[in-house]
């Protein structure tokens, strides 16, 4: 009788690992990585691959130990040196991971899109804070789908964007505070053209040099203001709140 025998590769157990698989000339490899270290590698923060490997093993599929055929590493990759075909499936594999992991991570990104909300926002009827449980309520609602290729912040300006869209739902951007300095011989023309621009004057004081004005304005105004401001370096301009909200503890529920 004939035939090939196969034996795993010492009946290898990984925990707490990560796959990280590449596809390349009609066969996947795969490596054994320790999960908590391969975004670390790719940021280049940890560049010692024993700290990011498991095994040095490459797989043709790990979760059965069958390790890669060597003639196949020199046909897909043309060499067989494992290290630098290890770096390769590193760089530009994609990390495996499991569907209970991936609605765990969905999960988190969801809620944490509602926390970046929540803190941008207010009610604009009562300048108030708006909750996280609420905001993530109007998502579930719009049918909000999370992108994990994406940060939560640039997902969370999409969620204040399609829920101002929808009209029902009490939302609008928290205003900023900002302090400007001004020559007083520029203050009067500086303030005409900032005027469009401000939604609440909180103060202003004259001395013999400045004028200090404190003023609220809608975020999408800032690089306006700042230019305005800051042109020919007659003013400075300082940020004392990136959210500004009535104060007191009430919150929409």
């Amino acid at each position: 009788m004939s035939g090939k025998i196969f034996t795993p590769v010492n009946q290898v157990r990984f925990t707490n690992v990560a796959v990280v698989r590449l596809k390349r000339g009609g066969k996947r490899f795969e490596i054994a990585c320790y999960r908590n270290k391969v975004n670390e590698y790719r940021k280049k923060i940890t560049t010692d691959l024993d700290e990011v490997l498991q095994s040095k093993i490459i797989f043709s599929n790990m979760s059965k130990a069958i390790a890669a055929n060597k003639s196949d590493l020199k046909k897909c990759f043309n060499t067989t040196d494992e290290n630098k075909i290890i770096l390769m499936i590193l760089d530009k594999g994609d990390i495996q991971v499991s569907g209970e992991e991936r609605e765990k991570e969905l999960d988190t990104l969801f809620k944490d899109i509602a926390t970046v909300v929540a803190e941008k926002c207010v009610n604009p009827e009562t300048q108030r804070p708006l909750t996280v449980g609420l905001v993530q309520k109007a998502m579930k609602e719009i049918h909000f789908s999370v992108n994990p290729a994406k940060s939560a912040k640039s997902q969370a300006l999409q969620v204040i964007k399609l829920l101002t869209q929808k009209g029902d739902f009490p939302i609008a951007r928290a205003q900023m505070r900002l302090k400007f300095l001004l020559p007083v011989s520029d203050a009067k023309d500086i303030k005409e053209k900032l005027a469009p621009h401000i939604g609440k004057m909180e103060l202003e004081e004259t001395t013999d040099e400045h004028v200090e004005i404190v003023v609220t304005i809608d975020p999408s105004s800032y690089r306006t203001v700042d230019q305005i401001v800051r042109k020919d370096g007659k003013g400075s301009i300082e940020m004392l709140a990136m959210a500004v909200h009535e104060e007191g503890d009430e919150k929409i529920e």
